[in-house]
């Protein structure tokens, strides 16, 4: 599914314009990116948590000129779904599967 799906799914769905629909999501990817960027997390009860995740350095390879390459300390986004959310997606591709080997 693309962005433009999933305004089109809202838009349906609530019957709000698909012009507001894409400024509040814009809205909302773009709040994620900053809150982040400020080394802050995002917890959304029920559905996951936006989190950064430290990296420790290491010592990395470049392997077409055969050297090593210091790679510093960082920290990197990451999502971690809440409970809810997981079990919802078993359940799908519980579903999903079991319509595959049907058709098969």
């Amino acid at each position: 599914m693309k962005k433009a799906d999933l305004i089109n799914m809202i838009s349906d769905q609530t019957g709000v314009p698909k012009v507001d629909v894409l400024v509040s999501l814009e809205s909302f990817f773009t709040n994620v990116k900053d809150i982040m960027a400020n080394g802050e997390n995002i917890y959304i009860r029920g559905f996951g948590s936006f989190i950064n995740k430290k990296r420790a350095a290491k010592i990395g390879r470049n392997i077409k000129k055969n050297t090593s390459v210091y790679i510093p300390e960082h920290f990197i986004p990451a999502f971690k779904p809440a409970k809810e959310f997981v079990d919802e997606v078993k359940k799908l591709k519980t579903s999903n599967i079991e319509i595959i080997k049907e058709d098969v």
